[in-house]
Protein backbone atom coordinates (compact mmCIF):
# COMPACT_ATOMS: atom_id res chain seq x y z
CA UNK A 1 0.00 0.00 0.00
CA UNK A 2 2.92 2.27 1.17
CA UNK A 3 4.46 2.23 -2.47
CA UNK A 4 1.17 3.01 -4.18
CA UNK A 5 0.77 5.95 -2.14
CA UNK A 6 4.26 6.83 -3.07
CA UNK A 7 3.65 6.47 -6.63
CA UNK A 8 0.47 8.42 -6.70
CA UNK A 9 2.53 11.32 -4.31
CA UNK A 10 4.83 11.37 -6.96
CA UNK A 11 2.34 11.68 -10.12
CA UNK A 12 1.13 14.56 -8.02
CA UNK A 13 3.93 16.20 -7.48
CA UNK A 14 4.70 15.89 -11.30
CA UNK A 15 1.24 17.62 -11.76
CA UNK A 16 2.00 20.31 -9.72
CA UNK A 17 5.16 20.70 -11.43
CA UNK A 18 3.38 21.40 -14.46
CA UNK A 19 1.50 24.01 -12.79
CA UNK A 20 4.40 25.40 -11.64
CA UNK A 21 5.74 25.48 -15.43
CA UNK A 22 2.41 26.94 -16.80
CA UNK A 23 2.52 29.61 -13.28
CA UNK A 24 5.98 30.98 -14.67
CA UNK A 25 5.30 31.05 -18.70
CA UNK A 26 3.50 33.79 -20.29
CA UNK A 27 3.07 31.81 -23.45
CA UNK A 28 -0.53 29.94 -24.29
CA UNK A 29 -0.53 26.74 -22.20
CA UNK A 30 -1.70 23.00 -23.55
CA UNK A 31 -3.91 22.85 -20.73
CA UNK A 32 -5.59 26.49 -21.98
CA UNK A 33 -8.72 24.94 -23.60
CA UNK A 34 -11.41 27.34 -22.96
CA UNK A 35 -12.53 30.12 -21.22
CA UNK A 36 -14.10 27.53 -18.71
CA UNK A 37 -10.39 25.33 -18.65
CA UNK A 38 -7.72 28.08 -18.20
CA UNK A 39 -4.39 27.19 -16.49
CA UNK A 40 -2.76 30.18 -16.96
CA UNK A 41 -5.90 31.91 -15.58
CA UNK A 42 -5.87 29.97 -12.16
CA UNK A 43 -2.07 29.84 -12.15
CA UNK A 44 -1.33 33.62 -12.92
CA UNK A 45 -4.21 34.90 -10.33
CA UNK A 46 -3.41 36.39 -7.37
CA UNK A 47 -4.86 33.05 -5.68
CA UNK A 48 -1.94 31.47 -7.15
CA UNK A 49 0.61 33.07 -4.78
CA UNK A 50 0.56 32.63 -0.47
CA UNK A 51 2.89 34.91 0.37
CA UNK A 52 4.74 35.38 -2.42
CA UNK A 53 5.39 31.74 -2.68
CA UNK A 54 3.41 29.70 -5.73
CA UNK A 55 0.63 27.40 -4.54
CA UNK A 56 2.10 24.61 -7.40
CA UNK A 57 5.59 24.87 -5.40
CA UNK A 58 3.58 24.42 -2.15
CA UNK A 59 1.87 21.44 -3.66
CA UNK A 60 5.25 20.12 -4.82
CA UNK A 61 6.89 19.79 -1.57
CA UNK A 62 3.50 18.43 -0.31
CA UNK A 63 3.79 15.71 -2.25
CA UNK A 64 7.24 14.68 -1.78
CA UNK A 65 6.78 15.01 1.89
CA UNK A 66 3.83 12.28 1.40
CA UNK A 67 6.18 10.07 -0.75
CA UNK A 68 8.70 10.27 2.00
CA UNK A 69 6.18 9.70 4.68
CA UNK A 70 4.44 6.54 2.91
CA UNK A 71 7.96 5.24 2.12
CA UNK A 72 8.71 5.93 6.21
CA UNK A 73 5.56 4.00 7.19
CA UNK A 74 4.63 7.00 9.06
CA UNK A 75 0.72 6.19 8.17
CA UNK A 76 -1.04 8.17 10.66
CA UNK A 77 0.84 11.05 10.38
CA UNK A 78 0.69 10.98 5.93
CA UNK A 79 -3.45 10.11 6.88
CA UNK A 80 -3.43 13.72 8.29
CA UNK A 81 -0.89 15.64 5.84
CA UNK A 82 -3.32 14.15 3.14
CA UNK A 83 -6.64 15.18 4.62
CA UNK A 84 -4.98 18.75 5.26
CA UNK A 85 -3.58 18.41 1.45
CA UNK A 86 -7.19 17.65 0.71
CA UNK A 87 -8.78 20.45 2.55
CA UNK A 88 -6.53 22.98 1.36
CA UNK A 89 -7.32 21.38 -2.54
CA UNK A 90 -10.87 21.47 -1.91
CA UNK A 91 -10.48 24.95 -1.14
CA UNK A 92 -8.34 25.96 -4.24
CA UNK A 93 -11.41 23.97 -6.28
CA UNK A 94 -13.79 26.47 -4.83
CA UNK A 95 -11.82 29.80 -5.31
CA UNK A 96 -11.36 28.01 -9.33
CA UNK A 97 -15.06 27.74 -9.72
CA UNK A 98 -16.48 30.18 -7.28
CA UNK A 99 -14.48 33.21 -7.74
CA UNK A 100 -12.22 33.04 -11.13
CA UNK A 101 -14.75 30.79 -13.03
CA UNK A 102 -12.26 29.32 -14.12
CA UNK A 103 -10.98 25.36 -13.79
CA UNK A 104 -7.24 24.47 -14.05
CA UNK A 105 -6.73 20.56 -15.64
CA UNK A 106 -3.47 20.24 -13.74
CA UNK A 107 -5.13 21.32 -10.76
CA UNK A 108 -8.31 19.24 -11.02
CA UNK A 109 -5.75 16.15 -11.68
CA UNK A 110 -4.25 17.12 -8.54
CA UNK A 111 -7.44 17.12 -6.85
CA UNK A 112 -8.28 13.74 -7.50
CA UNK A 113 -5.02 12.80 -6.84
CA UNK A 114 -4.88 13.90 -3.35
CA UNK A 115 -8.40 12.63 -2.98
CA UNK A 116 -7.21 9.47 -3.59
CA UNK A 117 -3.89 9.42 -1.50
CA UNK A 118 -6.23 10.42 1.16
CA UNK A 119 -8.92 7.27 0.88
CA UNK A 120 -5.58 5.00 0.63
CA UNK A 121 -4.04 6.60 3.26
CA UNK A 122 -7.27 6.37 5.61
CA UNK A 123 -7.21 2.35 4.37
CA UNK A 124 -3.76 2.22 5.38
CA UNK A 125 -4.28 3.43 8.45
CA UNK A 126 -7.24 1.02 9.37
CA UNK A 127 -5.27 -2.27 7.94
CA UNK A 128 -2.70 -1.44 10.94
CA UNK A 129 -4.93 -0.47 13.50
CA UNK A 130 -6.53 -3.75 12.48
CA UNK A 131 -3.35 -5.54 12.48
CA UNK A 132 -1.72 -4.92 15.66
CA UNK A 133 -5.51 -5.78 17.31
CA UNK A 134 -4.64 -9.13 15.62
CA UNK A 135 -1.67 -9.43 17.20
CA UNK A 136 -2.46 -8.37 20.77
CA UNK A 137 -4.71 -11.55 20.42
Amino acid sequence: MRYVIAVLALVGAVVSGLALQVHYTVATTPCSINEKWDCGVVNHSSYSLISGIPVALIGMAGYLGLVWLGLARQRAVLTLAAVAGLAFALYLAHIERDILGTWCLHCVISLADIALITLMGLIWLIVGAVQRQRRRW
